[in-house]
């Protein structure tokens, strides 16, 4: 094999391959899954770590909860592939590992992001955001902004709900 077609050959796999640092909600997860499964139980057994998972998923939220749907995990999830966890998981296999084996089969379970804190709900913080952002600020607090057209009203409305939803964040 050449050079060449061994350097394509490399850069298409790291195309195609998500890095494991890339599966951040997953990793969080399952290491957190990990850590109180070993800390509690000497030995691991694929069935003892699958009802930790399943115990570990009535209790997620958010992107966790949606992880756990892409698991198989949750009472709605459709398909349920979670020996693919527990199984490596009480063979102390590295969590990045797992995840990367997850994200082939399911690249969305790669995709899922920590929503960032807010960080500068200030006039001027909020004005260098996009409208899209603003939306997803006033969509996590529950609230619709109906009939803004301008980024102004969607800055006004977000400090005037601020205090309710936001109360340790300074305007």
């Amino acid at each position: 094999m050449s050079v060449q077609s061994l350097t394509l050959l490399l850069l298409f796999r790291a195309f195609l391959v998500p890095a494991a640092d890339n599966c951040e909600v997953c990793v969080d997860f399952l290491s957190n899954l990990y850590g109180s499964v070993t800390s509690a139980h000497r030995e691991l057994s694929p069935s003892l770590v699958e009802e930790e998972l399943l115990q570990a998923c009535t209790a997620a939220q958010g992107k966790e909860a949606r992880l756990c749907y892409y698991l198989g995990a949750s009472s709605d999830a459709a398909t349920r592939v979670t020996a693919s966890v527990s199984q490596p998981l009480a063979f102390h296999i590295p969590v990045e590992k797992i995840c990367q084996r997850l994200s082939s089969r399911d690249t969305q379970i790669c995709q899922l992001r920590h929503e960032r804190p807010l960080k500068d709900l200030s006039s001027d913080g909020l004005k260098r955001m996009r409208v899209l952002e603003l939306r997803n600020i006033l969509a996590s607090w529950g609230e619709e902004c109906r009939g803004c057209l301008e980024k102004q009203e969607f800055v006004s409305l977000i400090q005037e709900k601020a205090p309710l939803h936001a109360p340790s964040m300074e305007l």
